[in-house]
């Protein structure tokens, strides 16, 4: 069915990581290395999606964007390249392609764009808000990658005025701490809205200077400055007909945002070094986890900008103010990854529960996230305890650990003159070696995850196995 069914153009070993989660998604996948063998399977089998190579031997991505205009509903493409660049992108993107992605392929990024006719079968750490009904974590709630998870009033209100709004073209502020869900609602608009068919393009108004950001937000022409070799199309471009994020929004310099209120009163662009004036058609959100109302009375916020962003006010809640809604969704991240990382279900122990529900989650739900992952891994067969959230990584140590080296009770028992049995004492070192590589067995060798679980950077969890590798452990 159109609605299930996935093409990818590439070789082999560079897609089918993300075939077996697609699969448990309800998804199927189709694989092609040219372009006879692709056009025939969209014809026949009418893919949703379709992720290709730019270039292979006798195929190129840009003949299959011009078959577009002869198949009916043709599918929305997305080029994924091993060295990409930023002129091959907007190439592409003006070619028609949805999306450019660099390598590698991931099931994350994959799965926010799978259609809600099949449900994904997670959502990410920024998924997440709470039903106009309670819910259990693994109910659908509201469609599919969308899921909100949740039952606490504050989050159902915000919830509810999201969804009143969704088809309007009003824009949109959305507030809260890091990590409380505000990229998730943006997306909730779009999807929800009469543009969910277009293309939702975000961009962090933190990620770069005011030159730069200019540029990325509204284009420029070839030689508008040194580098500019070609035009660029900019996010506001790219996203016609659909919505932008800016992320972040309050970070941006004083100068842009008198050039974004322009956008939003008229409608209009200049691309840097341009001369003509560019009508555009998007939807504009933004976020901020500042409280943006004291930066407009400091002077580092222009208050008519204010004033047009926040039409719509949207204020998520610190997790912290959720009660309940801790234990529900620490659950469905713990189903998550047991499902993820094909073990037994876990459950928490009275301790652990205690210590979630009194903990005041300055990350929020991403830090929840985290932690439930790292118990998950950690926790053996069982029942997760406090002590695996890892909050204390110094203290940590591994349940092999605390018996290796100690004399069973019966040997004991045969110290008939009452010294204790001697017991081996295991060297820190030695110790830390065995959790590194515990971590990267239960992470399937993924330094990033390691590092995580272990509470210490990448950098380290490298230098550490360097110095193993010099021992002459086989790494």
């Amino acid at each position: 069915m159109p609605e299930s069914t996935l093409l990818f153009i590439a070789e082999p070993q560079s897609v089918t990581s993300v075939f077996s989660p697609l699969k448990e998604a309800g998804f199927q996948a189709g694989l092609a290395d040219n372009l006879a063998g692709a056009i025939n399977f969209i014809k026949k089998s009418k893919p949703c999606l379709i992720f290709t190579r730019p270039v292979m031997q006798g195929y190129s991505a840009q003949a299959l964007l011009a078959e577009a205009v002869n198949i009916e509903n043709f599918p929305p493409v997305v080029i994924f390249s091993r060295n990409g660049s930023a002129d091959e992108a907007q190439r592409f993107m003006e070619l028609g392609a949805r999306d450019y992605w660099l390598e590698p392929l991931s099931w994350e990024k994959i799965k926010l764009m799978l259609p809600d006719e099949k449900p994904s079968s997670m959502p990410s750490a920024d998924q997440l808000g709470a039903p106009d009904k309670p819910a259990a974590p693994e109910q659908k709630g509201t469609q599919g990658r969308y899921q909100i998870i949740g039952q606490h009033p504050a989050m159902s209100r915000v919830l509810g005025l999201a969804k009143q709004v969704a088809k309007s073209k009003a824009t949109v502020l959305i507030s809260g701490e890091s990590g409380t869900g505000k990229e998730m609602f943006a997306r909730f608009l779009h999807h929800h809205s009469d543009r969910n068919y277009k293309p939702f393009v975000a961009i962090n108004c933190a990620a770069l200077p005011e030159h730069l950001l200019e540029s990325e937000l509204f284009g420029h022409e070839k030689g508008a400055f040194t580098g500019a070799i070609n035009r660029k199309l900019g996010k506001f471009e790219l996203a016609s007909g659909g919505t932008i994020l800016l992320d972040e929004i309050t970070e941006m310099e004083l100068g842009l945002q008198a050039k974004l209120l322009r956008v939003l009163q008229e409608g209009e662009i200049d691309r840097v070094g341009g001369v003509e004036t560019v009508k555009v058609d998007v939807r504009v959100l933004a976020t901020t986890n500042r409280a943006i109302e004291e930066t407009v009375k400091e002077g580092k916020f222009r208050q008519d900008l204010f004033y047009r962003l926040n039409v719509i006010p949207l204020k998520l809640p610190a997790l912290s103010q959720r009660g309940e809604d801790i234990l529900l969704l620490a659950k469905f991240f713990v189903n998550k990854y047991c499902t993820e990382y094909g073990l037994s279900p876990l459950a928490f122990s009275e301790e652990a529960t205690n210590w979630l529900l009194s903990y005041d989650w300055p990350g929020n739900v991403r830090e929840l996230q985290n932690l439930m992952e790292r118990a998950v891994l950690l926790a053996g067969a069982g029942p997760i305890e406090s002590k695996h959230f890892l909050n204390d990584p110094d203290a940590w140590m591994p349940e092999e650990a605390h018996t290796e080296g100690i004399a069973p009770a019966e040997e004991q028992a045969a110290n008939a003159d009452g010294v204790a049995a001697e017991f081996a004492v295991m060297p820190i070192s030695e110790m830390e070696k065995k959790l590194i590589i515990k971590s990267l067995d239960q992470t399937a060798g993924n330094r990033t995850k390691a590092a995580e679980l272990l509470g210490i950077s990448v950098r380290t969890l490298r230098n550490k196995l360097n110095d193993y590798k010099k021992q002459g452990l086989d790494l």
